[in-house]
């Protein structure tokens, strides 16, 4: 008997960004684990400074837990993460632009 076919995936309301698509094939998952946010743009920072800063709010980052306990992981969203390094670079050329005047 052949499978019943499956519903199509409702198509999203805007395409993912390229960071998005970037840091999707980076690290293969919607969510990135705290560490590997980090490893690649807090490397200057230890663990224990880059966690209390971003839990202090210092970074506009909003980080969540698999579920409520202390011990869950954590991790940020990379549509937030996108969202975060976008909007550094648009820092970025702003200041560049500035510069280049």
């Amino acid at each position: 008997m052949p499978r019943p076919a499956r519903p199509a995936s409702p198509a999203p309301d805007t395409p993912p960004s390229t960071t998005v698509t970037a840091l999707l094939a980076q690290h293969g998952a919607a969510v990135v684990p705290l560490e590997a946010v980090r490893e690649s743009l807090f490397a200057h920072l230890s663990r224990d400074v880059f966690k209390r800063r971003l839990l202090a709010g210092d970074f506009p980052l909003p980080v969540l837990r698999a579920d409520d306990s202390q011990k869950a992981a954590l991790g940020v969203h990379i549509d937030d993460l996108a969202a975060f390094i976008d909007a550094r670079r648009a820092e970025a050329q702003k200041e560049l632009a500035q510069i280049m005047r």
